[in-house]
């Protein structure tokens, strides 16, 4: 754990907008402007300050009694609240005592949010997510654990403090209704083809959806950006994020587009005429949890981290599309899976981030390919 300074009045990083609480969870909604206010009177009081992780005890027993006597976790994830309920109920089942306070919060609003309660000592999150371009700011936040006596494998601890729990390749999706059998994209060049353009195609503007494009060294930037050029003048239909970008290939406002593979599958499930279109290679995407330093309820944080990284918990979040997958394209053994079994059947690659290096990359190499398509505000 690094050591925090005396309380001292601190220039404060702006917070970002729209933080709520889930529901029922007891605590009032607060406006921004009063939280900015709330927070700075605790940056020059020196008052409030969480837990710290260097006083977690080196065995699994003590970290459980320790945990319940803490009673709670806050975790802030970006998922829906459904989709991490199933192992919210089993954790909470195996550890009666400790409850859990689930917040849905996008991964840079928490980096926002942290470094704001952070700089004032007062921190709210217990466990966090990080992953894409937050990996880079989150590495600064996260508190020292050593998560190997808390029964985390050591394939699945990065970079020292961070836990890969889940991941969510990204895919192009099309409509099975508006896209015949014959002219599904097989590779990223037939995406070029003149048939998609004038708004037939759907593309996320934040261009993550080309991560692999900076993983897989034999495709590199100058590639990317080659690429970028031939696709921008198709004019796309732009979302800003996955998730939006998913919708308009539902309802067949688009024949195909950029997605992730858990909204497809979920999307299908429901009856959606959604399929995950041949075009390879793709990113794992992984995401990771973290305790941030100064965690109100260190224990009970280490506890759902380490639990949520095990065997039991991984069954759970597989249903709901959440699980690990190997970091790199592996058939071998997909089980039940169905992200695994999705990728498999699609005949896809995929590629996953081996260092903090390949994330630091990303922050240099997205602003250049949003420029290639068009999409960068400056």
């Amino acid at each position: 754990m690094r050591h925090n300074p005396k309380c001292r009045v601190t220039q404060l990083p702006d917070v970002a907008a729209g933080w709520k609480p889930r529901a029922g969870s007891g605590r009032p909604r607060t406006s921004v402007t009063i939280g900015v206010v709330l927070v700075t009177a605790a940056a020059v009081t020196g008052c409030g300050s969480g837990g710290s992780a260097a006083d977690l005890p080196t065995k699994m027993t003590a970290l459980v009694k320790q945990a319940k006597r803490e009673g709670e976790v806050n975790w802030a994830s970006w998922n829906p609240e459904a989709q991490m309920q199933p192992a919210i109920e089993l954790f909470e089942k195996k550890y009666p005592g400790i409850r859990v306070k689930y917040t849905n919060i996008k991964a840079p609003d928490q980096v926002s949010r942290l470094k704001l309660e952070q700089a004032a000592r007062k921190v709210s999150i217990d466990v966090a997510n990080a992953g894409g371009l937050t990996m880079t700011p989150a590495v600064k936040l996260a508190a020292d654990v050593d998560w190997s006596k808390y029964g985390v494998g050591e394939k699945d601890i990065f970079a020292k403090n961070f836990v890969y729990v889940w991941a969510t390749p990204k895919v192009w999706a099309y409509n099975a209704d508006a896209v015949k059998s014959a002219d599904v994209p097989r590779s990223w060049g037939d995406l070029l083809a003149p048939k998609w353009a004038g708004g037939k195609i759907s593309a996320e503007s934040r261009a993550s959806f080309m991560t692999v494009w900076d993983l897989n060294a034999s495709m590199g930037e100058t590639k990317a950006l080659a690429w970028a050029k031939k696709f921008a003048p198709l004019r796309p239909h732009y979302s800003p994020n996955l998730t939006q970008a998913e919708a308009p290939i539902e309802s067949g406002q688009v024949s195909i587009g950029t997605s992730l593979i858990s909204l497809v599958l979920a999307a299908k499930a429901k009856g959606a005429p959604v399929e995950i279109a041949p075009v390879s290679p793709t990113s794992a995407s992984e995401s990771y949890l973290y305790v941030p330093e100064g965690a109100p309820h260190p224990a009970a944080a280490a506890l759902l981290t380490s639990f949520l990284s095990s065997g039991e918990a991984q069954s759970l979040l597989a249903k709901t599309y959440n699980s690990r997958i190997p970091v790199d394209t592996d058939c071998s053994a997909p089980g039940d899976n169905a992200v695994l079994q999705a990728l498999c059947a699609a005949h896809l690659k995929w590629y996953g981030a081996k260092s903090l290096k390949d994330y630091d990359n990303m922050t240099g190499f997205f602003p250049k390919v949003e420029k290639a398509l068009g999409t960068d505000v400056g």
